[in-house]
């Protein structure tokens, strides 16, 4: 979305509210049933400007370990300072500038859409769970192990080993 700050700009308004609707960007394995809501607003303190919003998004994916469907709610805060471009470049001559603090405002408009979208998809949980414990699947056959066990051997002898086994059968048998 595309944000007129121009009133804002002009001293005409103290704040800017901010309630929009934002489609995220695709990602592999993760379905977004709706669009994030966005809320929040600029404010203007005597100069210095500051954007501050929330994002709320639902999604569906699967767990990691067993493949189980997952449904859940991503929400995070978004806050940057709002600089006008003549004002970005005299930021970022500093020693200490980080460009991911800044939202630049090019006449009068302020688009962040690109970094509402980057911020969601770093917030995104790296691997997704149906719960903390899930104990995946039997490495055999698939089956969950949390619908109980399946009856396949899971102790396996390292085959470096076998020839060890043999040995001790050998004495067993003696």
């Amino acid at each position: 979305m595309i944000l007129d700050l121009r009133p804002l700009l002009r001293g005409e308004l103290p704040a800017l509210e901010v309630d929009y609707t934002l489609t995220p960007p695709p990602m592999e394995g993760i379905i977004f049933p709706e669009p994030a809501r966005v809320t929040g607003k600029i404010t203007d303190n005597t100069g210095y400007m500051s954007l501050t919003l929330s994002c709320d998004v639902p999604y569906i994916g699967e767990c990691a370990r067993c493949l189980a469907p997952v449904e859940g709610r991503l929400a995070f805060d978004f806050s940057r300072t709002v600089v006008d471009e003549k004002g970005y470049a005299m930021v970022s001559d500093t020693d200490d500038f980080d460009e991911d603090e800044y939202v630049v405002v090019k006449d009068g408009m302020l688009d962040i859409d690109a970094q509402l979208e980057e911020a969601l998809l770093l917030e995104f949980p790296f691997r997704l769970l149906c719960r903390d414990d899930c104990p995946g699947l039997c490495p055999k056959c698939g089956k969950p192990r949390a619908e109980g066990e399946c009856g396949c051997v899971t102790k396996e002898i390292d085959p470096r080993f076998e020839i060890l086994k043999k040995l001790l059968e050998k004495d067993e048998n003696v």
